[in-house]
């Protein structure tokens, strides 16, 4: 097993201060803080493969995002300086619609987004459409994440679609919607590119896209 394969099992095997002290030891070897950084990432990924085949469960996820929140804490004086395209793999505006106060599983969502190395705008609950457009505007992310658990706010995700391409933003982002009683159907009819089942596939388009973005 080498050394990088070490990093990246602890963090999918939840191995709190054996991940740690890896991470110590490469510090400590001068290895470069954004090669640890991606080391790192690469377990995460792992964790929410892991969910994805029931080996693993919500509060493994939670866990999993608490250790990566210590570590990169102590990582970040390091990584100051390095351009923001190593730092992170991409951008990505997330929010509950408008009518929606539902939190739990958009939260799972950022936590993984966070650990596969994204930089994760994440405007909350009750989220109105213009502020998703706004914060499209501002931040130039290239996803879009919305989060649905009433039914009776699929239409608020409908006009938030809407609201994204009256404000000809729609060719430049990719929208994926999950939450509780959201089905594929539901994708078709608010217009959306994605149905995330579960975080762990919400994590794996977003790194697509931006894989197929970076590519082009």
């Amino acid at each position: 097993m080498t050394q990088q394969e070490s990093l990246s099992q602890a963090m999918a095997n939840l191995e709190e201060e054996k991940a740690k002290n890896l991470v110590k030891e490469k510090i400590e070897a001068k290895v470069p803080a954004i090669k640890i950084l991606k080391e790192l990432q690469t377990g995460m990924i792992e964790v929410g493969n892991r969910y994805q085949r029931d080996e693993y469960f919500v509060a493994e996820l939670v866990y999993a995002g608490e250790i990566m929140k210590e570590i990169t804490a102590d990582l970040e004086p390091l990584l100051e300086g390095a351009p923001e395209s190593e730092t992170t793999v991409g951008k990505v505006v997330i929010g509950t619609v408008k009518g929606d106060i539902h939190d739990v599983g958009k939260d799972i969502v950022v936590i993984m987004l966070r650990g596969a190395g994204f930089d994760v705008i994440d405007l909350g609950v009750d989220v109105p459409p213009q502020k998703f457009v706004e914060a499209i505007k501002e931040s130039g992310a290239p996803v879009v994440g919305m989060s649905v658990f009433l039914t009776m706010a699929y239409e608020a995700a409908a006009e938030t679609v809407n609201a994204i391409k009256e404000a000809g933003l729609r060719d430049k982002v990719s929208i994926m919607i999950g939450g509780g009683p959201v089905t594929e159907l539901v994708r078709e009819k608010t217009g959306c590119d994605f149905y995330g089942k579960d975080a762990a596939a919400g994590v794996n388009y977003a790194l697509k896209v931006v894989g197929s973005k970076k590519a082009a």
